[in-house]
């Protein structure tokens, strides 16, 4: 098990009061905290490195591009890829998934063909699929859920068919914290042919995940989830499925070569992979600060971190049970669940309970959690409030979250 104590000091917020009560962050699931190895190495970027990557010779620019390289290979071994070419840095998830579907689904997608994905997405793995169908007339098919949260694994089997082209899944829901049997998934998909992509947004962060070992085609996951700093994110693609695709946005450092004649005819040679897809001056700080935060996960283990969001998660949801007037959802099975709890109070919307927590330096988030679909499955018209846990959280902390949250009242 993890030294939370120990963990608890690298991270300079948990020192922080809200409204004179120290904070208890259980917002984790919109974004981790960092802690000040992160803040250090973005820090010392700024003041010793800072240079341009790839286009500078001299001495600052050479140690820009070096730790920016290594942060790609990092993440790579993190998740079992083959090298930094299949490491794509993007902004977060939600420009991975886009990347996916505007470079590889816009020029592979015909009319007619099918997308399979679930009820449980984040819309950003539903969104870009409807652009995409709007423009190349596919379809769209949801896969249900059980009232508990469990995929309804059999619809998969009935609704593939031989124009099913993507199956495109979330690994751990960002509401009700359900982890989805991606292996399952992933060998269906590939017995029919089908482009498999999993959202390893809530995952990656929290258990291990091996895209080999899964077979997995394409994943996209967030830097601030994990540690890392806002603004940088991860595409994990095949490196096959890399280099036939075209590039997602243009300009520098995505090319080799661009020759063009004065009557509009260009010929250009794109760079060659990771670089092909990362357009234009990248968040090199940021990435460099992802590379930090993988360090400081593989040194804690991956293993350790999932024994840790068990044991918490656990805890809580048996102090939930206390209280008659709160209801919460989603699987009673440890197993299959990470360390997120959607709940509510009889009474209360989601936003008057977290307004009210925030008082007692409770941190927690509420609405659709940007998963309305999901939501209104459940009959949750008004959304939930979360409650969603990390390395540093303790069961003291869950004591006062259930505490609080027998005492408040609108």
């Amino acid at each position: 098990m993890l030294d939370v104590n120990k963990i608890r000091e690298d991270f300079p917020i948990l020192k922080r009061k809200i409204n004179g009560k120290p904070l208890i962050y259980f917002d984790n699931t919109a974004t981790s905290q960092k802690p000040i190895q992160v803040i250090n190495a973005i820090k010392e970027f700024y003041e010793q490195h800072n240079a341009n990557i790839h286009r500078g010779l001299h001495t600052c620019s050479q140690e820009a591009s070096e730790l920016y390289e290594e942060a790609h290979d990092k993440v790579a071994k993190f998740i079992g890829a083959s090298g930094r070419e299949e490491i794509i840095f993007v902004r977060n998830a939600s420009e991975a998934l886009n990347l996916i579907a505007f470079s590889w689904g816009l020029n592979n997608l015909k009319p007619g063909d099918e997308v399979i994905t679930t009820i449980m997405e984040h819309h950003s793995n539903i969104v870009p699929w409807y652009l995409i169908a709007q423009k190349n007339k596919i379809k769209i098919k949801f896969v249900n859920i059980t009232d508990e949260g469990i995929l309804r694994y059999d619809q998969f089997e009935k609704m593939i068919t031989d124009k099913t082209k993507v199956i495109s899944v979330v690994h751990m829901s960002n509401v009700l914290g359900t982890i989805n049997d991606i292996e399952k998934i992933s060998k269906l998909a590939h017995e029919h042919d089908a482009l498999f992509i999993v959202d390893g947004a809530q995952s990656v962060p929290h258990l291990p995940v091996n895209v080999k070992s899964l077979d997995i085609d394409f994943l996209a996951f967030s830097g601030h989830k994990m540690l890392g700093p806002t603004g940088i994110g991860v595409l994990y693609g095949k490196e096959d499925f890399l280099q036939k695709m075209p590039p997602f946005l243009g300009g520098g450092d995505m090319i080799k070569s661009v020759k063009c004649s004065l009557d509009g005819i260009c010929d250009i040679t794109w760079n060659e992979l990771p670089w092909k897809f990362e357009a234009g001056t990248p968040n090199i700080a940021g990435g460099i600060g992802l590379g930090v935060a993988v360090d400081y996960l593989e040194k804690l283990g991956m293993e350790n971190v999932r024994k840790h969001e068990i044991d918490i998660t656990q805890y809580a949801l048996k102090r939930l049970e206390e209280i008659e007037d709160v209801s919460f959802f989603g699987p009673r099975d440890i197993n299959v669940r990470g360390g997120i709890i959607p709940f509510l109070k009889e009474g209360m919307s989601p936003h008057e309970i977290a307004i009210l927590l925030d008082t007692f330096g409770i941190a927690v988030r509420s609405g659709f959690h940007c998963a309305q679909p999901l939501h209104l499955r459940l009959g949750l018209n008004r959304g939930t409030a979360r409650a969603s846990f990390y390395i540093y959280n303790t069961k003291e902390e869950v004591d006062v979250f259930i505490d609080v949250l027998k005492k408040i009242k609108v």
